[in-house]
């Protein structure tokens, strides 16, 4: 496949490199005096540009390739998720994060210390840094499938593995020198190129299918399948089916809850804002803003359909791509297209827009859990036991973003496996992963929020439980514990429900009267 780049195609990969690495030596000259400038860049940071961020951060290459491939097979139903999107930061703007600015707080959850202790608070942050690791290291994964293609023209074990240490490697480039600052405006310059790129091939597919607008919406909503392609609602009781309204109000709506608010990744950047009213605001243009970037997405997959599914549209010999195969797998067709189709210059605008989603992601999971690791963990540790400069914490943040750079590594390698196993569609595998942490941290927060129940050891119990839960409906499991058939059936919306009532109802049991 990289036989098929130009001169033009590499010499846009290098200039976007190049790009990548001007930018952290600025960052780089601009010292950050404490851990609070280096993981939360002074509280300066304007709240336009930090709506960019969280939108970028929640994209990545998930949605780049994942978007297109949910387009390709079926419908815009994925579309009607942002309305619990909205509901969820709705919720997150006027209930967490008053909360969090109130408290001053580095980590979000810093909350649990404050309601019961230290100890909770690690255990809080610890979840968290399993569950980031799972959902980082598995989007490291999907872009490192677009990168091996380019690169090794195979998506063999060998090439992912290599493909990912090198996406990790530009991620840790970019975030290291600068902290926040580099990740936050990185991640506008990653937000434009990606979404350009994704633009261009927009245009470049509609001006390729040679007919009319009205025949190619009515081919889409009336397929030979007998499928309509433009179905925005799916109102169906089907518990198997993740992106159904009843779905999308529940789990969905779960999931970005605790995206928005519990998962330190988001927050950060949402904290980096002058004010609790800055963060809101940043939180909820994000939200609204997400709903054109994810049409153009999956817009992209619906015109794929035209171009390789409808030869009679076409009026050429294109042949179909939904027998065809890369290596085995039926998940890449829009990169497919990309190598295949698209002229000189295009293919690298577009890699590189792939190589910027996923760099977003890699670059803010490494500095979130860096900053959990260090001022959740090794700060207090170290404060115990004599006083150093503030200086200190920032080369902690520094050291620690290499650790949790190998974690990621490690998990893209696992999740190239598990992706196999499971055979879920991109878009649904990576949304799926962050279940595990997200039912006991939801129960959690649940509980502190709305109640004045819990303890520190229900909440412990509560959180492992969560994750436990999630990890007994996997397929794998059920299969190796022959459990019930029914569990494999599930959504992943649906096992959020399960495991975050399961959680919430244990860490209820607990009983400290502290208040928050």
């Amino acid at each position: 496949m990289a036989n098929s780049f130009a001169l033009l195609d590499w010499l846009t990969i290098g200039g976007y490199v190049g790009l990548l690495v001007l930018l952290g030596w600025f960052f780089s000259r601009r010292k950050s005096e404490n851990s609070r400038d280096y993981f939360l860049g002074g509280n300066t940071m304007p709240y336009w540009v930090v709506a960019v961020s969280v939108l970028a951060t929640s994209q990545s290459a998930a949605t780049f390739l994942g978007g297109p491939d949910q387009g390709y097979r079926g419908d815009y139903t994925y579309l009607s998720t942002n309305i619990g999107t909205i509901l969820a930061a709705l919720f997150v703007a006027r209930v967490l994060i008053p909360r969090f600015y109130a408290l001053k707080v580095t980590t979000v959850y810093e909350l649990l210390g404050h309601r019961f202790n230290a100890n909770t608070m690690r255990a809080a942050g610890a979840m968290y840094l399993v569950g980031r690791v799972f959902a980082s290291g598995s989007r490291l994964f999907l872009a490192a499938i677009a990168v091996s293609m380019i690169l090794f023209s195979n998506i063999d074990a060998q090439s992912i593995i290599i493909a990912a240490f090198l996406m990790m490697a530009l991620g840790f480039l970019v975030t290291f020198l600068g902290g926040i600052n580099s990740v936050i405006w990185s991640d506008l310059i990653q937000f434009i190129i990606y979404v350009a790129s994704a633009g261009a091939v927009l245009f470049v597919l509609w001006k390729a299918i040679p007919v009319p607008a009205d025949e190619v919406l009515s081919a889409l909503r009336h397929t030979p399948e007998g499928q309509n392609k433009l179905q925005l609602f799916n109102f169906a009781f089907d518990f198997s089916k993740p992106f159904t309204m009843l779905s999308i109000v529940t789990g969905l709506t779960l999931l970005s809850i605790g995206s928005f608010g519990l998962d330190q990744d988001m927050t950060q950047r949402v904290l980096t804002c002058k004010n609790e009213k800055d963060g809101a605001r940043a939180l909820l243009i994000s939200a609204v803003v997400a709903i054109p970037v994810v049409w153009l997405f999956v817009s992209i997959g619906q015109l794929l359909y035209i171009f390789y599914e409808r030869p009679d549209l076409m009026g050429h010999g294109i042949a179909s791509a939904v027998t065809r195969t890369f290596d085995g797998e039926k998940i890449t067709i829009f990169m497919h297209y990309i190598l295949n189709e698209l002229p000189a210059g295009m293919r690298g605008l577009v890699t590189v827009g792939v190589v910027a989603a996923a760099v977003s992601t890699i670059n803010s999971g490494l500095n979130s859990m860096s900053s959990v690791i260090v001022e959740d963990f090794y700060k207090p540790w170290r404060e115990r036991r004599d006083t150093v400069p503030e200086r200190h914490y920032v080369r902690a943040g520094q050291i620690s973003m290499g650790l949790v750079g190998i974690a990621l590594f490690l998990m893209a390698v696992l999740s190239f496996y598990w992706q196999r196993y499971t055979n879920m569609p991109l878009l649904e595998f990576a949304l799926s992963v962050m279940v595990f942490s997200y039912s006991g941290l939801l129960g959690v927060y649940f509980t502190v929020i709305f109640t004045k129940r819990g303890s520190h050891t229900s909440v412990l119990w509560a959180l492992a439980a969560g994750f436990a839960v999630t990890l007994m409906q996997q397929d794998y499991i059920v299969d190796s514990l022959h459990l019930p058939q029914m569990f494999k059936g599930l959504a992943f919306t649906w096992k959020l429900c399960i495991g975050t009532l399961i959680a919430f109802l244990i860490c209820m049991a607990g009983n400290d009267h502290k208040k928050a």
